[in-house]
């Protein structure tokens, strides 16, 4: 049976890689799991309760001697001499940036696994902890400029005046941004955003901020799920809207990071210099040489004009007791894909592509970098030479040729006429309105935009509009007990129809709450 070592963290890392849910679920997968004295101390899970969960409590030594060692942050040399002959770590390498780890990891005859590795392909999002902790550290920089701004986010109407929102600007809209606009717009914030991949623009949306557009020439398209380098003529532009917007908003949150690089420089020091006092930025980026001009890994700046410029880097870490269970449960279906047959023996297949690219070392062999994993379909788009290069999309399924549906047209309508020549009266002129209120309901219905496919906007209104016409043809009826019939439906149907739009009204409403407020 294969033993797992959950061991302790260095420094002020107050998070842990498994916690004792996740341990549960370890052993269910055949493994025998220990766990280090006092690892889950920072992120409040004792040692009693992974002993209740069913791990060992062991020292430093016996948990770093195990055949798998879980563990969050890179190792250092002494950490990577304390492993087992033939064992497997697994943990937060960040190969990409660290290639003098990675050539220590291949000096031992270990197999080291990245977990912030895993591709972003559908099946490997269980696994994707940067997903996991950029969410943690997108809430928790908000709750860090809220703590800081010292004012409401939200504006309020009081006998002592009028408090006016917070106005905040969210640099990259990746999962760690989009975390911070639905914090800040929780809130009450105004919340804006900018980011060079315009499919973003909808996600911005719909969690309540407004997606500040750089008007350029090209596209930026991603294939791996990441943001890419852009253009000059790009940061040339949202240079102009960074300076336009630093002199009007009170907090800036910047996330701009990409994968294997230095951090690009999103707000210059005359940005900041701009900035009124008081006022917020929360560099997520710090640790990777930073977004803000001026900003510090792990330190709280203050500019001479009085804004406060945060670089923290272990925003994750301050949330402990989420950023572990989200992590151990990652590091869990991660070993999940490994441990298949649940025997307790972990096994890789490089034919796997998950698997293939987490893997940094394997028994003492480098093997990073991995091939490139794509990730997603390239438009349809034109080459240099004019030639149209056709996408990799899966194409739709085609639907009836013209000429058939012109065959089916003219039966039905062939159709129709017989039966209006043979039957007997009034068969003709009732069936005649019912082909009719069909295909008008049809078309009615199915003009309709896509987005108010609800009951009340399409289904029902254009049932009611129908009703209401028909009911009119009756209400100069003879027959008393039709008119009052007819003029009953013309009733509810028209209820129904304006009721109908005014609800729907409201729930657009509903979307739209930050726009009005910005009017």
């Amino acid at each position: 049976m294969t033993r797992i070592g959950i061991v302790a963290e260095l420094g002020h890392e107050t998070r842990v890689a498994a916690t004792p849910t996740t341990v549960k679920q370890l052993l269910g997968l055949g493994y025998e799991v220990v766990v280090e004295k006092g690892a889950g101390e920072s992120a409040s899970f004792r040692d009693e309760a992974y002993a209740e969960a069913g791990a060992v409590i062991v020292g430093a030594d016996d948990a770093w001697g195990s055949e798998v060692v879980l563990r969050i942050n890179q190792p250092t040399e002494e950490e990577i001499g304390r492993l087992a002959d033939g064992a497997t770590l697994i943990g937060s390498l960040s190969p990409g940036l660290r290639p003098e780890l990675v050539e220590a990891l291949a000096a031992r005859p270990i197999t080291a696994l990245a977990l912030d590795a895993v591709p972003r392909i559908s099946r490997a999002q269980s696994m994707d902890v940067l997903s996991s902790m950029a969410n943690i550290a997108g809430y928790r920089a908000v709750i860090e400029a809220a703590h800081e701004f010292g004012r409401f986010f939200t504006g309020q109407v009081t006998a002592a005046g009028k408090v006016p929102p917070a106005k905040v600007l969210v640099a990259g809209a990746g999962v760690a941004g989009l975390a911070a606009i639905g914090a800040a717009s929780s809130l009450g914030a105004i919340v804006r955003a900018t980011d060079p991949r315009p499919e973003v623009a909808d996600q911005v949306k719909s969690i309540g901020g407004t997606y500040l557009k750089v008007e350029v020439a090209e596209q930026m398209q991603s294939s791996d799920g990441y943001a890419k380098a852009t253009s000059e003529a790009y940061n040339a532009r949202a240079a102009e809207i960074y300076t336009e917007q630093a002199r009007d908003v009170d907090i800036i949150i910047t996330t701009a990071l990409i994968p294997g690089r230095p951090a690009p420089k999103l707000l210059t020091a005359e940005d900041v210099a701009g900035m009124r006092a008081g006022s917020v930025i929360v560099d997520m980026a710090a640790g990777q040489g930073g977004n803000v001009e001026g900003s510090v890994a792990g330190q709280r700046v203050v500019t001479d004009n009085g804004v406060v410029i945060l670089g923290y880097t272990d925003l994750p870490a301050r949330l402990p007791a989420q950023a572990s269970q989200l992590y151990g449960t990652n590091m869990l279906n991660l070993l999940k894909l490994l441990t298949k047959d649940k025997d307790g023996v972990l096994r890789i297949d490089f034919d796997d592509v998950v698997q293939r690219s987490v893997t940094v070392v394997r028994d003492g062999e480098k093997t990073w970098p991995p091939p490139p994993v794509q990730v997603s379909a390239a438009p349809v788009g034109k080459t240099e030479t004019g030639t149209a290069v056709e996408s990799t999309a899966p194409k739709k399924k085609q639907g009836l040729s013209a000429a058939v549906k012109a065959g089916i047209f003219a039966t039905g309508i062939a159709v129709l006429f017989w039966i209006n020549a043979v039957a007997p009266a009034p068969l003709p002129q009732h069936f005649t309105v019912l082909m009719l209120s069909i295909v008008v309901g049809f078309y009615v219905i199915g003009k309709v935009h896509h987005a108010l496919h609800t009951p009340l906007m399409s289904v029902t209104n254009a049932i009611s509009g129908i009703i209401v016409v028909g009911a009119l043809l009756q209400v100069t009826s003879e027959n008393p007990v039709m008119q009052v019939l007819a003029a009953v439906s013309v009733l509810l149907a028209s209820i129904n129809i304006f009721g109908g739009f005014a609800v729907t009204r409201r729930m657009l409403a509903m979307f739209s709450r930050g726009e009005k407020t910005r009017s």
